[in-house]
């Protein structure tokens, strides 16, 4: 159990930092929430093969309660190859957590959750144009600015409606509690 697990942040909802994440093909965007979930702010961009240990280590150092990853539908609604990509980042990420040292921040207990984020990185570069930030620049921070959006939109949602925003991913199940099911199941 958190220090923070009987104090309520302003939506009701258990104290902690929530992070947001962007999913590109190349990079991906981090940004992270105050203990209170008010204010999103940006934390880095990092390379795409090493971004789910790198998310994962800022939860473990922030004792994230949840990590918010876009999930970039069509206007339609519908699904494409590029939400497939974030869910398959999602599922990696929670891989990640479900094998990393377990100690007792709790940090086990992170929630993952897909948000709805269409547009946001048409919207960031827009911001940042509108900033004056040059265009060949904008690839260093676009990423995080998308995932200050994604994280922020949540946290709205989390004031107004008192619960989480997003669809739960599954937590993964490390290999121990793997073998102890398996084992289980061939007792019973």
């Amino acid at each position: 159990m958190r220090p923070s697990d009987d104090v309520q942040d302003v939506a009701g909802l258990p104290r902690g930092v929530r992070l947001g994440v962007d999913v590109g093909d190349v990079r991906v965007g981090l940004a992270r929430s105050d203990r209170d979930g008010l204010v999103a702010t940006p934390v880095e961009t990092v390379e795409r093969q090493s971004a789910a240990a790198r998310v994962a280590l800022v939860a473990r150092e922030t004792e994230a309660r949840v990590i918010m990853v876009g999930l970039p539908r069509s206007l339609d609604g519908t699904e494409g190859p590029a939400a497939a990509k974030a869910r398959d980042f999602a599922a990696e990420l929670a891989t990640v957590l479900a094998q990393g040292p377990q100690d007792t921040t709790g940090v086990g207990d992170v929630e993952i959750r897909l948000l709805d984020e269409r547009l946001t990185t048409v919207t960031a570069h827009q911001a940042l144009h509108t900033s004056g930030r040059k265009g060949r620049k904008h690839r260093q921070v676009v990423d995080q600015v998308a995932a200050v959006m994604i994280l922020q939109q949540a946290l709205d949602i989390e004031r107004s409606t008192a619960a989480r925003a997003g669809e739960l991913v599954p937590a993964a199940q490390d290999d121990s509690e793997q073998a102890e099911r398996t084992d289980q199941e061939g007792t019973a």
